[in-house]
């Protein structure tokens, strides 16, 4: 096998992994994603208790929404009062920065 096939082989491998820590990092971490709007209704809530050692706060607060009516479903980790002021079945605006809960617009 010629020397140059070899480099170029392992020169696409690096450049392959370099995008897929990438888009990793982007995509599934939220590293410098782009903060986005969408239409979505909420599915659920859940609230769950942590271990009395992490600190002052005993609870985690999620919700669960969906992109339409047949979109992908996400959950966010969200704080107390969206919490308690959102539904199942409440339908907003949803702005989040990868898998970072920002803000959610409840529309009337």
């Amino acid at each position: 096998m010629p020397v140059t096939l070899i480099a170029a082989l392992a020169a696409l491998a690096l450049i392959a992994g370099w995008a897929a820590i990438g888009f990793h990092r982007k995509h599934l971490l939220g590293e410098n994603a782009p903060e986005q709007q969408v239409n979505v209704t909420i599915l659920d809530k859940q609230a769950i208790d942590l271990d009395e050692s992490s600190g002052q706060d005993n609870q985690e607060y999620w919700i669960y929404v969906q992109r339409g009516t047949l979109g992908p479903k996400r959950e966010f980790q969200v704080g107390i009062h969206y919490y308690q002021a959102l539904n199942p079945g409440d339908k907003g605006i949803l702005t989040y920065q990868g898998n970072r809960f920002v803000h959610f617009a409840l529309q009337r």
